[in-house]
């Protein structure tokens, strides 16, 4: 009997005479065509041959096993080996190669290369650039550093110019300088960590100050047209403001039509001399008159000196009354600790009595008085003193020495 498959077989009575093999339907081989031919696997629920499906450019044989998995090549996967692994991208038809991301990534798109997912501040097609704001470092090689540049300095961006080893800000902010852009230009200081235009009130050439005031403080530096004060504001010492309140001009003494009256004293004179104006314009040219009675220019400048002697004077009056407390408190303090000690020493016990069996001892506590009269110490008549500061009490009984 052929005995030939009912599944693989074309016909199940019908078998070569001399050999026996059944007539195998596409994808069964066998004798009797019952196994799966190559590239067809049986299928669990049915076992009927599927074809494996292998893709010839991803599979290394037209083979699968009997979950209908084909045999991949490297950087190749899925069920049929028509996809790239991860990490590789479709270089051509047969072949996925690697992805190109310098290490910066460990995948890519599977038909472009395309890195994704850069890492350590990178981007690019390959992950070979550094982020806006980074820069490409010598040391550690080719990782990526931040810019030491402010974005409110500068545009954030930098790179190391050919030769050097630190970077250089792209470009800097109005009024910011330097390779990091961290110092303010000309015209410009430092106020909380940010430039700000000097205040100078036009008064400022910059050809003869370029830096138009102090960086740190602002000050204006080198004020002109007879201006002073820390932005150049006021007029300097014996100029004022003209009547459009903008040029300073200088202060000149003028003498009116009306009449007016001038004091002069001297040192020995006792009674003040009195000039009538029209005397003056009839006998002294203007020149001696300034000469004699400067009358607006030394006005200011008296009154500025008795402004100053007047503050100092308080000031040496302040110091002498201060000297003299401090003095009044030293003699009351002195005073207090020597009555303190005198009381002390006149309070204290003079004499250290001993009583013992056969007689009564005393000695001075004080070795300051030795001649310290002793005969009060007892009131018994009669008690009496030796020469040598023994003292001796006398009784019907008994005699004590001391």
């Amino acid at each position: 009997l052929c005995n030939c498959s009912a599944v693989g077989s074309a016909s199940a009575a019908k078998c070569n005479g001399t050999t026996g093999q059944c007539p195998c339907l596409e994808g069964y081989a066998g004798p009797r065509c019952e196994s799966c031919a190559e590239g067809f696997y049986p299928e669990r629920r049915s076992q009927r041959c599927r074809p494996c499906g292998c893709s010839p450019a991803g599979s290394s044989s037209a083979r699968c096993d009997d979950s209908g998995k084909c045999q991949c090549k490297v950087g190749v996967t899925d069920l049929k080996c028509d996809r790239c692994s991860d990490g590789y991208y479709r270089f051509n038809e047969t072949t996925c190669e690697p992805c190109q991301c310098n290490n910066h990534s460990k995948t890519c798109d599977s038909l472009t290369g395309t890195c994704l997912l850069c890492q350590e501040n990178t981007e690019g097609n390959h992950c070979e650039l550094c982020k806006e704001g980074f820069y490409r470092s010598t040391y550690p090689a080719h990782a990526c550093q931040r810019c030491p540049c402010s974005t409110v300095a500068s545009t954030g961006t930098c790179r190391i110019q050919p030769g050097e080893t630190a970077p250089r800000c792209d470009k800097c902010k109005t009024g910011y300088t330097g390779p990091n852009c961290n110092q303010c230009d000309n015209g410009y200081y430092n106020s909380d960590s940010i430039c700000v235009r000097c205040k100078c009130n036009g008064n400022v050439d910059p050809a003869r100050s370029p830096s138009v005031c102090k960086p740190d403080s602002g000050e204006c530096i080198g004020c002109l047209y007879h201006t002073a004060g820390f932005h150049c504001e006021e007029c300097e010492d014996g100029y004022v403001r003209d009547p459009e309140g903008t040029n300073c001009t200088k202060k000149e003494a003028t003498l009116g039509p009306e009449t007016r009256e001038f004091t002069t004293s001297a040192p020995n004179a006792s009674k003040a001399t009195s000039f009538s104006t029209a005397v003056i314009n009839s006998t002294l040219s203007p020149t001696t008159i300034q000469t004699i009675f400067p009358i607006s220019s030394s006005d200011n400048s008296t009154s500025a000196f008795a402004d100053v002697s007047w503050t100092q004077f308080n000031i040496i009056i302040l110091t002498v009354i201060i000297i003299v407390v401090v003095l009044l408190m030293g003699f009351v303090g002195a005073v207090y600790m020597y009555r303190e000690y005198q009381n002390r020493k006149l309070n204290a016990p003079f004499w250290t009595i001993e009583l013992k069996e056969d007689n009564i001892s005393f000695s001075s506590y004080h070795d300051s008085i030795p001649n310290a009269d002793v005969s009060g110490l007892l009131e018994d008549d009669g008690n009496e003193v030796t020469p040598n500061g023994q003292l001796t009490l006398t009784t019907p009984m008994h005699n004590y020495k001391a």
